[in-house]
């Protein structure tokens, strides 16, 4: 557990019913009671929000009593122990803070996971070899009373270097780009085929995706990629299944064929009948085209491959296979499998593994699969000259009733969801639903289940992008049963869960992308910023907030981030410079004031925004005798400026390359509009093939705009 980690102004504002000794027992264990929606005004935590986080980090607040006696045991466990659970190095040297508070004369070994062993007294050895390796290693403590004390010890780089070189490179949400070989949604041949074309002719350093972990099943299952059953492993129903060499061995060929067939017409639903994706029925087909395939003996290289894959990913792969295979027999909600099936370490356990072994294996080599798809995916990239290649998404967290929660479920804290407090932009917070990590469970385990996620994803990421990176210092808590409203923020570990991303990412030779749009804590930028983690700038929300409010000039934007001029949240550019996107969120009922005003001030928005890209002379033509629509120069024009800001990488929203006006995810919204179930589509609404795409007119003269590095 962290040292205590009060908020900002943990005193200011708090309610006069919150004892004292619920306050200091929440400080001692990193529970905020109070939070600043804005730098002017703090806002009080609730006793219950207070009280529900500490039970679900197992404290008892139930009695005043009991308050009294969790805070004697905290006090004295901080005060007698040698060393927290995990301690952090960093490479730039010095003595980490633990380490420097020993008592004199302390004795310390530190067994590495590389195997060596290092002793010495009242500082880190080095063995007469040097500094100690980069890793998660054991440190053991003995001080001169016969105390001792054993931690995780991470040693992680001190920054993660910058990118080789500015780039430039595409943003898509995978499963809308759909090509004519695709089964309905875009895959992982797709994401090939858009890596090498973007590498070779358009000079694109990176290919951004949403995240690909693995969902779970359902009827419906939740489309939104930001819910997974599981972060450590992909979803296989981004297969492209005439890829997998067993697929030219099929013992059935004629159910093969017909499954390609309907395929076909899953695909030219969505492509000619205005359908939207429906990752369901892609699914089922791909299953069914994977049990085919299941039944085919791999080649002794293909089997030893596989064997090599079961034998790295270990327990955690066997585990999510598990559920897989339970979720098939017993319903996806694990809280509802029959009670000694809720342990994944249970005897029932291990008898139903063994039972169904033959489901186990299915979906181990769906697993693998996948894998290998995607390994060769960022392998097209990085031989199409794309110094970074594909950029994966970390989601924030997973699904409460997915594989990972049942998995690791001591890890996670039960009762809890993660969300965000009310804001100027939402009055009623937000409940994401997903359950958070228990940060001292965390801590005891040397952030065991952070690393193998992040191991795993950087397998085949050229770069990670890490949704709401602020996460890594604090995530609000929303009790079970409660409104937003009723959640506090819960720290984190920053600094370890830092080192171990830095640690991971620097073994990978990978960038780190943080997404830090909206309300972040102070310092939290300047920290990722000294770590080489770069931050997350979108245009529309540039200015000069601490001035006029101005749109920012480009040569004061920030140069250690990925630089846009939209999201999958937001509106496309499109939309925004034609004003539909407010027309639309009227329609679904969304506007928090008349619409008149709203559209009036999103004209003044972007007008003041299309004077400043004038003023710059970015516009190269609005329609009067250049051949180029007024849209079209305006959208060239806002990535011309991105271009001349510092940003090392500058990401282009793939559906702005050919107009398309609607966000494929609208916040506030659930079944009022098709949220990640739209393909890239044209200024009309109509969708855009992959094929489409690389010979579209509109996105090459975008593209060309981009490559002139916004030169004027």
């Amino acid at each position: 557990m962290p040292a205590a980690r009060p908020d900002d102004h943990p005193t200011e504002g708090l309610p006069e019913d919150l004892p004292e000794d619920l306050t200091r027992l929440a400080a001692l264990h990193g529970v905020a009671t109070s939070y600043r929606p804005d730098p002017d005004r703090t806002v009080p935590a609730s006793a219950t929000a207070v009280t529900h986080a500490l039970a679900a980090l197992g404290v008892d607040t139930r009695t005043p009593g009991a308050v009294r006696a969790a805070l004697a045991a905290r006090e004295t466990e901080l005060r007698e122990r040698l060393l927290p659970p995990t301690v952090v190095l960093w490479g730039d040297g010095g003595t980490p803070a633990a380490l420097a508070a020993l008592p004199a004369g302390t004795r310390l070994r530190v067994d590495t996971e590389q195997g060596e062993r290092r002793e010495g007294t009242g500082r880190l050895p080095d063995g007469g070899t040097g500094p100690l390796p980069d890793g998660v290693h054991r440190v053991t403590a003995t001080a001169p009373d016969g105390r001792t004390a054993e931690a995780h010890l991470v040693v992680a780089p001190a920054r993660l270097p910058a990118p080789a070189a500015r780039s430039h490179g595409l943003l898509v949400q995978l499963y809308s780009l759909l090509s004519h070989r695709s089964w309905g949604m875009g895959d992982l041949g797709d994401l090939g085929e858009l890596a090498g074309w973007a590498g070779r002719a358009l000079g694109a350093g990176f290919v951004q995706v949403n995240p690909l972990h693995a969902a779970v099943p359902g009827a419906p299952t939740d489309p939104s990629p930001y819910r997974p059953s599981s972060r450590r492993f992909p979803d296989p129903v981004h297969l492209r299944i005439e890829d997998v060499p067993e697929s030219a061995h099929v013992t059935d060929p004629e159910r093969a064929r017909a499954l390609r067939e309907r395929a076909a017409r899953l695909r030219e639903g969505v492509l000619d009948k205005g359908a939207l994706i429906d990752r369901d029925a892609v699914w089922e087909l791909k299953r069914d085209a994977l049990e085919l395939l299941h039944e085919v003996p791999l080649g002794p290289g293909r089997r030893a491959a596989y064997c090599d894959y079961l034998a790295e990913q270990g327990t955690a792969l066997e585990d999510h296979a598990t559920w897989c295979a339970l979720a098939e027999v017993h319903g996806p909600d694990w809280h509802r499998w029959p009670e000694g099936l809720r342990d994944p370490r249970s005897a029932a356990t291990e008898r139903a593994r063994s039972e169904l072994m033959d489901r186990v294996d299915f979906h181990s080599r769906l697993t693998w699969l996948t894998d290998t798809q995607l390994t060769a995916a960022q392998r097209t990239a990085r031989e199409a000259g794309m110094p970074v290649g594909i950029v994966h998404d970390l989601a924030v967290g997973v699904h409460p009733r997915g594989a990972d929660s049942w998995a690791q479920r001591e890890y996670f804290a039960a009762g809890t969801s993660v969300g965000a407090p009310p804001d100027a932009f939402n009055a009623r917070g937000q409940d994401w639903g997903l359950p958070p990590w228990r940060p001292d469970r965390l801590a005891e385990g040397g952030y065991a289940p952070f690393r193998g996620l992040l191991r795993g994803l950087f397998r085949y990421a050229g770069a990670l992008r890490v949704d709401h990176v602020m996460g890594l210092f604090r995530l609000w808590w929303v009790p079970e049963g409660h409104p937003p409203t009723e959640g506090t923020y819960v720290h984190y570990d920053a600094e370890a869960m830092l080192a171990v991303l830095v640690l991971e990412a620097a073994r990978a030779g990978a960038v780190v992308v943080g997404e830090d749009l909206g309300t972040v804590e102070p310092g939290v930028r300047e920290a990722l910023r000294e770590r080489g983690v770069l931050g997350t700038s979108v245009l529309w929300f540039e200015r000069d907030w601490t001035g006029d409010g101005r749109p920012l000039p480009p040569e004061r934007w920030r140069a250690d981030c990925l630089a846009t001029a939209t999201t999958h949240d937001l509106p496309s550019t499109a939309a925004r410079l034609t004003g539909e996107h407010v027309e639309l969120r009227d329609r679904l009922g969304l506007l928090a004031r008349p619409l008149e005003e709203e559209r009036a001030a999103a004209s003044a928005d972007t007008a003041e925004w299309l004077d400043v890209l004038a003023r710059l002379g970015l516009l190269h033509g609005t329609g009067g005798g250049t051949g180029t629509p007024a849209e079209e120069a305006e959208i060239q024009a806002v990535h011309r400026f991105l271009l001349r800001t510092p940003a090392r990488m500058v990401g282009v929203w793939l559906p702005d390359a050919v107009g398309d006006r609607r966000p494929q995810n609208l916040p506030g919204t659930w079944d009022q509009y098709p949220n990640w179930r739209l393909p890239v589509a044209d200024a009309e609404g109509r969708p855009v093939t992959l094929e489409d795409l690389a010979a579209s007119p509109r996105l090459h003269a975008l593209m060309d705009a981009v490559r002139e590095r916004g030169d004027g």
